[in-house]
């Protein structure tokens, strides 16, 4: 069973702001799946009103679209976050990299967003991208710790299905326990 996320903290004069409304839709997706996303369902889990979720978004359907154009939002600076990683020794990188896709930010939003990809077209497309986005930033990385093509594919693509896994196994906080076990398969991983 999964820990519901916390109420969120209104953003002044008792107000909720868009990213709570965000954040709670994802961790309903996450915990009960798409079917369980209905505007009842947040306005009790949030502690409001229908008319609150009415002044945010104008239906369900600009409520779902606000979803996915947030995951998008984080997926475009978890794209220029591995940017940014490119300089570091590649054991280091791909570590960072583990780490960030089971980070209490990412958990909710990326079983939610894989939860949903089941039964919409578009936002499968949309994670098919940002997994290849990834598995070619870690077969980059394999690529300049020096191993040849073949296996750098190989160990991409088992890496990545890894933490897609490690995500599932894992909770929305992280344990010291579940990165020590990380970071040994990333250890065998990068065995020759």
């Amino acid at each position: 069973m999964f820990r519901a996320m916390p109420r969120p903290r209104s953003t002044g004069a008792g107000r909720l702001s868009v990213d709570d409304w965000i954040q709670n839709g994802y961790a309903i997706v996450a915990e009960a799946g798409l079917a369980a996303l209905k505007v009842d369902r947040l306005c009790d889990r949030l502690g409001v009103t229908k008319g609150s979720f009415y002044w945010h978004f104008d239906d369900m359907r600009a409520y779902r679209a606000a979803l996915v154009a947030e995951w998008g939002r984080m997926r475009d600076e978890d794209r220029r976050r591995l940017d940014e990683m490119a300089d570091l020794p590649p054991r280091e990188r791909l570590s960072q990299m583990m780490s960030e896709l089971v980070s209490t930010r990412h958990w909710t939003m990326e079983r939610a967003m894989r939860e949903w990809a089941r039964s919409d077209d578009a936002v499968a497309a949309g994670v098919r991208a940002a997994d290849r986005a990834l598995v070619a930033g870690v077969r980059r990385a394999l690529l300049d710790g020096g191993f040849d093509e073949e296996d750098a594919d190989l160990r991409a693509n088992a890496i990545f299905a890894a933490g897609v896994g490690f995500i599932h196994l894992s909770g929305p906080t992280p344990s010291a326990r579940q990165a020590a076990r990380r970071e040994r398969f990333l250890d065998l991983m990068l065995r020759r």
